[in-house]
């Protein structure tokens, strides 16, 4: 079993956004919020690494008090996060609206045309996990009633992972899609952290070994998977139990279309508080995909996305960059004879990609 271990904390920055953007309400912002609405105030409201966000108490033309939540980024890449961001709360929405807040808005400000926001309902959260049963079993419908629009796995607009852009290209093959998106994380790593020979070498041989021996099993031999709408970024940090109804809520998504166990993959560290008692649960509520017995080594290889994607994110601290290194060494050693071997030992037609 690959195991990925608790780093020490990683983040020790400032938030590169100026408080003074949600000291006061934009024009912009405003010009969202339902007709009538009076602002009564707004203040810092939450924590994120790379936003500012805050909540905005309204009072609504019929005299009732209202609170929105908003986001604010700046240029370029801060653009992207909440335009990604919103289209994927509006699919999210779509399939699960007692799940998620519902988003209202993305833009740009009037009075500064480098600073954006995401704009969506206030949902009042607890400090407590969601219940682990209860979480599952909306977040498996969730997956149950969201297919892909095309078929393909994908998503219409750029989605970014913290700050750095996933691969979401449409694409026929969950085999092929996987392949670019980790290929890409890999990329994106060592332009952060720095060429390392051993760091190349296992990333070489998960791509050309382990992902089609984990992977294309899931298409041949007469079985199949289907693309589902995934968050994209589940842990305890985006995810909550809401005030009012008791009843789980998710939000800050990534989406794409997806193999739905994907999902699970944040689910994995124990550093975060959220972990095997919600895996387990989700199965209880959508079965394993064939073969099953591949299930956790390709929960460790999704973990492997996300966790490079983590180094990418921290440039100078290698600790992530070890933690992937050890599950890669464990992975390339089991599945040193690849997809093909396996097919032979099955008995299973070799299918080339």
């Amino acid at each position: 079993m690959a195991i990925t271990v608790d780093p020490e904390p990683v983040w020790d920055q400032p938030i590169d956004v100026p408080e003074k953007w949600i000291e006061t309400v934009d024009e912009n912002v405003a010009a969202n919020l339902p007709a009538g609405s009076q602002v009564r105030g707004i203040c810092s409201y939450g924590a994120s690494y790379w936003t500012r966000t805050a909540e905005i108490q309204t009072e609504q033309a019929d005299g009732t008090s209202r609170s929105f939540f908003l986001k604010v980024t700046q240029n370029e890449v801060g653009k992207a996060m909440v335009s990604g961001e919103f289209e994927s709360m509006k699919a999210l929405h779509g399939a699960s609206q007692e799940l998620t807040p519902e988003p209202i808005a993305w833009g740009t400000f009037a009075q500064a045309d480098h600073v954006h926001f995401f704009l969506c309902e206030f949902v009042d959260m607890t400090d407590d996990l969601p219940d682990v049963e209860a979480s599952m079993k909306m977040l498996a419908e969730l997956h149950a009633n969201s297919s892909s629009p095309n078929g393909k796995y994908g998503f219409h607009v750029p989605t970014l992972q913290g700050t750095i852009p996933q691969f979401a290209e449409w694409t026929a093959s969950w085999e092929d899609f996987f392949t670019k998106s980790i290929k890409l994380v890999f990329e994106n790593e060592e332009q952060s952290q720095g060429p390392d020979e051993e760091v190349q070498q296992l990333c070489k041989e998960t791509l050309s070994k382990v992902v089609p021996r984990l992977l294309r099993p899931l298409e041949t031999g007469g079985r199949r998977i289907e693309p589902r709408l995934i968050h994209g970024d589940i842990w305890d940090g985006n995810t909550s139990t809401n005030v009012e109804t008791n009843l789980p809520v998710i939000y800050d998504a990534t989406c794409i279309y997806a193999h739905n166990e994907l999902e699970l993959a944040p689910l994995r560290p124990v550093r975060h508080r959220m972990g095997k008692q919600y895996v387990k649960a989700y199965f209880r509520h959508f079965p394993i995909s064939p073969p099953e017995e591949d299930q956790d080594d390709r929960n460790a290889l999704y973990c492997l996305r996300w966790d490079m994607n983590c180094s990418t994110l921290y440039p100078g601290n290698l600790r992530y960059r070890k933690m992937c290194v050890e599950v890669m060494k464990y992975l390339v050693e089991k599945y040193s004879d690849g997809y093909e071997g396996w097919a032979r030992a099955k008995g299973e037609e070799i299918v080339s990609r």
